[in-house]
């Protein structure tokens, strides 16, 4: 099977991420407990209360700044070595970068850039606390280089032709049950391989070819990283 594996397609999401410490929106303790989605991820908390939707994006890249890539993140900065690799992110996180992945699509924004009001081409890198004030050359507010809830996924056609185009994927760290996201895996061509990693896994539809592995990111991850490298002809 592997032979004929050239491309893989990896897709992941908050829970690799809260591995490394960084905690998630919907599980127990995560943000959402702490705060309403409307009140500092969407366009409409940015006119409403600035002041605010700063303070929870500054508290956040703190706290990002302080996280190591985990055992995950490192396996499949290892899995490049063998094969193309192509990794769909909804984190907004940078510990696939600095494991080691060359190639990282990030669907949802980045949390250390930041972007024009005015004009969002203009997307700048940034690692300290963003205030009212600071403006882009125009002399436009810079926001969080974040899609906002009620925001388009401008990513996601580029990530839809990168699952298309693959011979393998791996989802690892998403339940696969928040949309459009959880949408790409039907993107997938019916024939290749899939796995699915995933402790409680919930999926309703059955997907060909899909193999769930019942276990967390760092440890799940690892394990098929050398099964795929040792069936492979690399």
């Amino acid at each position: 099977m592997n032979r004929l594996i050239k491309k893989i397609a990896v897709f992941t999401g908050a829970g690799i991420s809260a591995e490394s410490g960084i905690r998630t929106f919907r599980d127990h303790g995560g943000l959402w407990e702490e705060y309403a989605i409307e009140e500092v991820a969407s366009p409409q908390a940015w006119e409403a209360n600035r002041e605010l939707v700063l303070k929870f994006y500054n508290d956040r890249r703190r706290a990002l700044l302080e996280a190591q890539p985990n055992e995950g993140h490192l396996a499949l900065s290892k899995l490049q070595q063998f094969f193309e690799v192509n990794i769909i992110t909804q984190n907004v996180d940078d510990l696939h970068e600095r494991a080691g992945s060359e190639s990282v699509l990030h669907l949802h924004g980045e949390l250390l850039k930041v972007r024009s009001c005015r004009n969002p081409d203009y997307v700048i890198p940034w690692t300290s606390d963003l205030k009212s004030g600071d403006l882009c050359p125009a002399g436009a507010q810079l926001r969080p280089h974040i899609v906002w809830f009620g925001e388009q996924v401008p990513e996601l056609s580029n990530a839809a032709r990168i699952i298309k185009d693959c011979d393998c994927l791996i989802i690892t760290g998403t339940s696969l049950q928040v949309y459009p996201a959880a949408g790409l895996i039907y993107y997938a061509r019916l024939d290749i391989p899939k796995f699915f990693i995933d402790p409680a896994p919930n999926l309703q539809d059955h997907i060909p070819h899909l193999e769930i592995i019942r276990s967390t990111a760092t440890e799940g991850l690892p394990k098929l990283v050398d099964r795929l490298i040792a069936q492979s002809d690399v």
